[in-house]
């Protein structure tokens, strides 16, 4: 596991016990088996959905995005705030809101 990561998880024990996999070059980042982040080049990704997107799109944090036969793929994950690490009222706000929209995708 990346050191960057590790220390990511670290930190982000103040929203609850998570932890990262492996998943096809990159991580998924769970809390009680559900996947609410994801970790690819160093970067972190927060789920987003339909009610969550546009605080993402307000700070202009984009999508993540894959190459898949030719064609770029958007998943519904968008990047962390910069300040994520560094502050954990920061954290904990949108840590939390993509917990929400990931616990409201499984329905």
């Amino acid at each position: 596991m990346p050191e960057n990561l590790s220390y990511l998880l670290e930190q982000m024990q103040c929203l609850g016990p998570v932890e990262a996999r492996r998943m096809f070059g990159a991580y998924g980042i769970f809390i009680d088996g559900i996947m609410f982040g994801l970790y690819s080049d160093e970067q972190l990704y927060l789920k987003a959905d339909s009610v969550s997107a546009e605080k993402f799109e307000q700070r202009g944090l984009p999508p993540f995005i894959y190459q898949r036969s030719g064609k770029e793929i958007a998943l519904s994950y968008r990047c962390a705030p910069e300040d994520f690490i560094d502050d954990t009222e920061v954290m904990s706000v949108w840590g939390m809101e993509a917990i929400f929209a990931a616990h409201r995708s499984r329905r």
